[in-house]
Parts: C-alpha cells; sequence; structure tokens
C-alpha cells in the first residue's frame, strides 16, 4: 500500500511526497481509511509507529472543506500530555500541511498567556494543547470549542497517569456530541478503557503490537523497595561499588531530579542533574562533561535523556519507574550501546506496582528480583497472580489485588449540542484489527 490509495487532497499529498515517505505504517494503514470514513476510533500503538501522521492526515483532509458552523473555535482539537509532544505534533501539522493555508497554534504550560490570547481572539484551524493550560482557557471563556469536528487524544494513558481524567473530560463535554474521537493509547488498562466507553462512539478498535524488546546484552534486576528512605539506601549501596563506571539515574520529576543529585553531590559523588528546565546550552556542557569523564553520575528525566548518547554508560538506574512502558526501554537503552554490555537496575514500590505491570507486559517478561543482605524490603510486592509474560515467566509468589492506575474520571456523558458536519454515520464496532509484526 502506498499514500496515494488514501486519495488525500494534493496539497496534502504533495508534502508526504517531499517528505521522502511511500509506504505507510502498519498504524498508518488501518487508521487513516478509518478516519477518513467518520468513524470514532480506540488505538492501541507505540511512540515511534508513526500515530501522529495516522491523525494528523485524516485531520487536515477534513479541513480542505469549509465548516458550516460560524465562530472563530478550532475544528480540529488534539490533546497531548506533555510540552514536549504538542510541540512535536505541532511541527507534524506544519510539515504535512505546508502547502494549505491552515492555521493552528499550540496552547501549552509554560508560554505566556499573551501570546495564547492573541491566538484565540482570531480564527484558527487546529489547536494542539496540553489539559492543563487548555482548561485555565475554557474556564475563563477565551476559548469555544463549539465547533470541534475532531477530538484527537493522543497517548490517552499518559494523561491519566499524569492525573488530567477530569479535565479531559471537562474538555471533551465542551466539544459537540456529535463530534469525532480518536483516542491513541501505548497501553489499554482499565482506566484507558473507562475514558474510552466515556468518550468515544462505537469506535473501531485498532491494536498494533509492540516489537518485541531484544536486549540481551542488557541485565535487567529489579529491586523491591517499601519506601522512598528504603530507595535511597538501595542506591547509594550500589553507586559505591566500583562497578559502576558511569551510570544514568532516572527520576520522575525535575525536583526530584535537582534534589537527589544536590545529595548525592555532597556525599562526595561526581553528579550533575539533566532536564527539561535546563537551557539547552546547559544540557550540552553537562553531557559533554559526562562523556569526558567529569561525571560519573547523572540523574536525568525522560525528557532530557531523549536522545542522549553518551559512550560507556555501565549502569542505567531506574530510581522512579516510569509511567510509560515504552520509557522503560528507552532507559534502559542508554546502556549497553555498541554491542558492549550493560546493567538496567529497577526500584519498585507498591504506589509503581501498575507501572511494572505495565513494563512487564510489553517487554514480554518478568524483571528478575534481586535483594542485598541487609537491605532486604520488609513487604513483598503483591502482583496478579494470573498475569502470565509473553516468556510464560509468571511469579507464583506474588498474588494479590493489583491496585488501580492513574486519576479517578468523572462518571456520566460528556458532549454539548451540536452538528456533525463531516464523515459518513458512524457503524457499530467490530472485532479488534491487530496487527503483530514478524518476529
Amino acid at each position: 500500500m502506498t499514500f496515494a490509495k488514501f486519495e488525500l487532497a494534493q496539497k496534502i499529498t504533495q508534502a508526504i511526497t517531499e517528505c521522502g515517505y511511500e509506504t505507510p505504517t502498519p498504524v498508518q494503514s488501518l487508521a487513516i481509511p478509518m478516519a477518513l470514513s467518520g468513524r470514532d476510533i480506540l488505538a492501541s500503538a507505540q511512540t515511534g509507529t508513526g500515530k501522529t501522521a495516522a491523525f494528523v492526515l485524516p485531520a487536515l483532509q477534513l479541513l480542505t472543506n469549509r465548516s458550516t458552523l460560524r465562530g472563530i473555535g478550532p475544528r480540529i482539537l488534539i490533546l497531548t500530555p506533555t510540552r514536549e509532544l504538542a510541540k512535536q505534533i505541532t511541527d507534524a501539522v506544519r510539515l504535512y500541511g505546508r502547502h494549505m493555508h491552515v492555521k493552528s497554534g499550540v496552547i501549552l504550560g509554560g508560554m505566556p498567556y499573551r501570546e495564547q490570547l492573541r491566538l484565540l481572539s482570531s480564527p484558527v484551524d487546529i489547536i494542539v494543547a496540553t489539559p492543563g493550560r487548555l482548561i485555565d482557557h475554557l474556564e475563563r471563556g477565551k476559548i469555544n470549542l463549539s465547533r470541534v469536528e475532531i477530538l484527537v487524544l493522543d497517548e490517552a494513558d499518559r494523561m491519566l497517569d499524569m492525573g488530567f481524567s477530569e479535565d479531559v473530560d471537562k474538555i471533551a463535554a465542551a466539544c459537540p456530541t456529535q463530534r469525532q474521537t480518536l483516542m491513541f493509547s501505548a497501553t489499554m488498562d482499565r482506566e484507558t478503557s473507562r475514558l474510552a466507553a466515556r468518550l468515544l462512539n462505537n469506535p473501531e478498535r485498532i491494536e498494533i503490537a509492540p516489537e518485541k524488546m531484544t536486549a540481551d546484552h542488557i541485565e535487567q534486576r529489579l529491586h523491591i523497595a517499601d519506601d522512598l528512605s528504603h530507595k535511597h539506601k538501595l542506591l547509594r549501596h550500589l553507586i559505591d561499588s566500583t562497578d559502576v563506571s558511569k551510570a544514568i539515574i532516572f527520576s520522575a520529576t525535575k525536583r526530584d531530579t535537582d534534589s537527589l543529585a544536590v545529595d548525592l553531590k555532597a556525599e562526595g559523588h561526581s553528579v550533575a542533574a539533566l532536564h527539561g528546565d535546563m537551557t539547552q546550552g546547559a544540557r550540552n556542557k553537562t553531557i559533554d562533561a559526562m562523556r569526558r569523564g567529569k561525571i560519573r553520575l547523572l540523574v536525568a528525566t525522560d525528557v532530557a535523556a531523549r536522545g542522549l548518547d553518551v559512550s560507556g554508560i555501565s549502569h542505567v538506574i531506574n530510581f522512579d519507574l516510569p509511567k510509560a512502558a515504552e520509557d522503560y526501554v528507552h532507559r534502559i537503552g542508554r546502556t549497553g550501546r555498541a554491542g558492549a554490555s550493560g546493567i538496567a537496575i529497577s526500584f519498585a514500590s507498591i504506589k509503581e506496582l501498575s507501572y511494572l505491570e505495565r513494563i512487564e507486559r510489553y517487554i514480554g517478561k518478568s524483571l528478575p528480583e534481586e535483594q542485598i543482605p541487609g537491605l532486604e524490603p520488609i513487604r513483598p510486592l503483591q502482583r496478579l497472580s494470573s498475569r502470565k509474560s509473553g516468556s510464560g515467566n509468571t511469579n507464583s509468589r506474588y498474588a494479590g489485588k493489583r491496585p488501580s492506575s492513574g486519576a479517578p474520571g468523572r462518571n456520566g456523558k460528556p458532549g454539548a449540542a451540536g452538528k456533525k458536519t463531516w464523515g459518513k454515520p458512524r457503524k457499530a464496532s467490530g472485532p479488534v484489527v491487530v496487527y503483530r509484526p514478524a518476529s
């Protein structure tokens, strides 16, 4: 299949050709025709599968037809959990819509309100936004969503993990009931399924099975931690070892990253922090210092570590587990590069149980648990004994109920009165369309 099969507008096809794209990815092959038909979509697809184009291209196609609704609010609204993802999507809109007269803008925290208010005071076609800042404008009456024809929820599971469930519900309630909704999520757990049930209308379901991780040269270990203090003790024991020549320690937040780096430096370690609040110049200086061996320990967030390539990393330590399973794979890939071996060590507390299970489902096996004499956990971690990994490993010593993940959402159907102006009537949901990559 080629992009020509989608019969997109000539200006869109031209932009795709100029990008050098010839064959659509599996998620694009499945999602684009469904989206063009006007159906709601619930897709499970990982980062890096081409899902951005899977919703941006149909959105641009919609804009080739005039809206019958008056007003200056957006016709396309794309919600995404982080500023970095919002910027990536905005860049994709501009890239694929380069030959169209499309006005798009981004609404996110960290930007001046005046600039965003200027954007919202004039007609706009596409808004890419993070939920928190968009809610601010919605509650102030600065944005009208009554013209929205397509609502996109990108990385819905991460939005729930970050506590945006209620915000997403409020935003969806401000959009027309008869809109088209496209929801993409790396994982499909209980909370994500509940969100889909509230917001989507008989969706077509797509599952892009992830490629199995091949990291045989990376030894993966798991340490159960009772609490934050226990994590600190485990970390100090590990980094005191001479086996740790260079290590990246991943922390959940920028504040925790700075705090942990300060504590380790006070104990005599050569350490630096790396996170999104640092200027690009400061980040480059820190990375260069580690490459030259002036820094042994780097405490980093996921955002800052994207694309980080430093040779000789002997260990990756997940002080906090990532909320997104693919981020785990991205993290541990910082070690064992260029054919070298590496060790990835993860700490997990009871609060991170859902993240651990999500990671193990994604990589297809259970992380082998290890204990340090004198630092054993007081409480065992209770996991679903019925869960089976792709490798057939099931830890029977873990039994019990899994706590729910994500923030609790509101019940009730969202949606205000509105008229759907594009696409065929939605059909009842059929079977899940699954694509599995060749092994």
